[in-house]
């Protein structure tokens, strides 16, 4: 019966989050969530769930360093370089036609994927007339996002990914490197906005030309994703573009008949004119 009782403290754990903090996680799917709150459960040094529930319900200063386990911070610029050459071929042309647009990263963690459109963007001459907008659960990782600071060690990598995704430019003009790290440039943040906004919990927000989440669904359940994919479709303006991941698909949702696939191998889709 083990397993039996992990599973029961570990969904009391969920529920003491939930009603403590009002951090979401019980529409997560479970196979993931149990992973991290194992490797949590490690790294704080409890035996079980519950003794792990009794820390983070009496001890706010465990909740940052538990959410860190539970919401997903592996990014990299220009991640999937293929997706990006995609939005400037393919996405941009259309998004010219509008006179002035919004950009939506959910799930945006460290802001990496912000940070890229907004490069993308200004190399494509749309900057100036768009605002982009970076959410997520996780404050630390806001933090991060908003300080626009890269580790150094990771910019070969960034700048090769930049390349291949039709860069037209240099990386090194977007950033400065000092004492071990590289900081982007003011003037690449001043049309980024970076707060916290819930998939779970919170409404739309404003009216965007392009959403991108990507590799955020695979970590919901199906009731989840459905409330996520009506979120991105209630925000998006006619004829707008969803990004998601590569291991995602909007077949099996029931707001699927809402978009038309636009991209098929990087999961590209578009908002039809008509719903």
């Amino acid at each position: 019966m083990p397993d039996r009782t992990d599973d029961i403290e570990l969904r009391l754990l969920l529920e003491a989050v939930y009603q403590r903090y009002h951090y979401d996680f019980r529409g997560y799917a479970m196979a993931s969530v149990k992973r991290r709150l194992a490797q949590a459960r490690e790294h704080f040094g409890c035996r079980s769930y519950s003794q792990l529930q009794d820390r983070v319900l009496h001890d706010p200063a465990v909740l940052p360093e538990l959410l860190g386990f539970l919401t997903v911070q592996v990014s990299e610029l220009f991640r999937d370089p293929a997706y990006f050459r995609v939005i400037r071929e393919k996405v941009v042309p259309h998004l010219r036609t509008y006179p002035s647009l919004k950009v939506w990263v959910a799930g945006c963690s460290a802001g990496e994927e912000v940070y890229s459109l907004a490069i993308l963007f200004r190399e494509e001459g749309l900057e100036d007339r768009t605002m982009f907008y970076g959410t997520d659960i996780n404050p630390a990782a806001l933090d991060k996002a908003a300080a626009g600071v890269l580790d150094l060690d990771r910019i070969p990598l960034y700048t090769e990914n930049h390349r291949q995704s039709g860069g037209r430019s240099s990386l090194s003009d977007y950033y400065t490197a000092a004492y071990g790290a590289a900081v982007f440039d003011k003037s690449l943040r001043k049309r980024t906005v970076f707060s916290d906004h819930s998939l779970v919990s919170d409404a739309v927000f404003a009216e965007v030309q392009l959403v991108s989440c990507r590799n955020v669904l695979i970590y919901f359940d199906r009731e989840l994703q459905d409330r996520a994919v009506g979120l991105f479709k209630d925000s998006l303006a006619r004829k707008g573009f969803l990004g998601i991941g590569a291991k995602e698909s909007l077949r099996f949702s029931r707001h699927a008949d809402a978009f038309a696939e636009f991209d098929r191998a990087e999961r590209i889709y578009q908002k039809r004119g008509v719903t």
